[in-house]
C-alpha cells in the first residue's frame, strides 16, 4: 500500500478497547492508502506475507465461552485453508491518528483500539499482502472465500472459531471505515490487507481487501 501518514501502509511485493464511536471517528480522518515501499505511518491498512507455518503457542485446547464483555487480547490467527498460523503484534493509534501497520511484512497484526475475540465488535486483523523483495504474509489472503473458517487464539489460550461471510475489495479512495470499524451486537472479526491493481506510479495497491467473518460456537 502507499504510505500514508496516519499509520503504517501495507507494502507492494504490515488496556481496554477505546469506545468503537471514538475509533471510528478517527479512522474516518484518514484515508486508506496503498501497499508499497517502506513500511511507514499510514491508515487502517494490513500487510500481506508469505505463508507460515507457526503455530499458536500456547496451543489451544479449550472451547472459548461464549462472548463476554470481559475478552482478552488476541495472540494468534490460523487460516487452516491457506496453511496460515501465526502469532499477532499489537497496532495502536499513531499521533496522527492512524492505525499502525506491521513494521515487519512477515507478522500479523492486531487492532489494540478495537474488538477482542470472545467480546462484541469486530476484531481488527491486519498483514502486508507483499514487501519490496517478494510476498509478505497475507499473500495468500486472496485465496480465502466464504465458508472458509478463521481461529483465533486469546491470551488465556482460548479458541475461537469464525466462518467467513464475505470478502470484498474496497478503493482506498472510499474505503468504508464504519463497515469495518464500526461497533456490532456480535463477536466478529475482520481481515484487512491491499488488494485490487497496483498502480506502480503511485507505488501503491489501488484497493484494500476485506475477509468479513462471524464466529460461530
Amino acid at each position: 500500500m502507499a504510505r500514508s501518514r496516519a499509520s503504517r501502509h501495507l507494502s507492494r511485493s504490515e488496556g481496554m478497547p477505546r469506545p468503537a464511536s471514538v475509533i471510528v471517528a478517527l479512522l474516518l480522518t484518514l484515508l486508506v492508502t496503498g501497499c508499497a515501499g517502506e513500511p511507514e505511518d499510514f491508515r487502517p491498512t494490513p500487510t500481506v506475507g508469505v505463508t507460515a507455518d507457526v503455530r499458536p503457542s500456547p496451543t489451544p485446547d479449550r472451547t472459548a465461552p461464549a462472548a463476554s464483555s470481559a475478552a482478552l487480547p488476541p495472540t494468534a490467527v490460523a487460516i487452516p485453508s491457506i496453511d496460515l498460523s501465526v502469532p499477532l503484534i499489537d497496532l495502536g493509534i499513531t499521533a496522527e491518528g492512524g492505525m499502525e501497520v506491521p513494521a515487519d511484512y512477515s507478522k500479523v497484526g492486531w487492532f489494540t483500539g478495537g474488538g477482542r475475540p470472545g467480546g462484541y465488535g469486530p476484531t481488527v486483523i491486519a498483514g502486508h499482502v507483499d514487501s519490496p523483495t517478494g510476498p509478505a504474509v497475507f499473500i495468500r489472503l486472496r485465496d480465502v472465500g466464504e465458508g472458509d473458517v478463521i481461529e483465533v487464539t486469546d491470551a488465556a489460550g482460548m479458541l475461537f472459531s469464525y466462518v467467513v461471510t464475505a470478502v470484498a475489495d474496497y478503493p482506498k479512495s472510499s474505503f468504508p471505515t464504519q463497515l469495518v470499524f464500526g461497533a456490532v451486537a456480535s463477536d466478529e472479526l475482520r481481515l484487512i490487507t491491499c488488494g485490487g491493481v497496483f498502480d506502480s506510479e503511485a507505488a501503491s495497491y489501488v484497493d484494500n481487501r476485506v475477509v468479513f467473518a462471524i464466529r460461530v460456537p
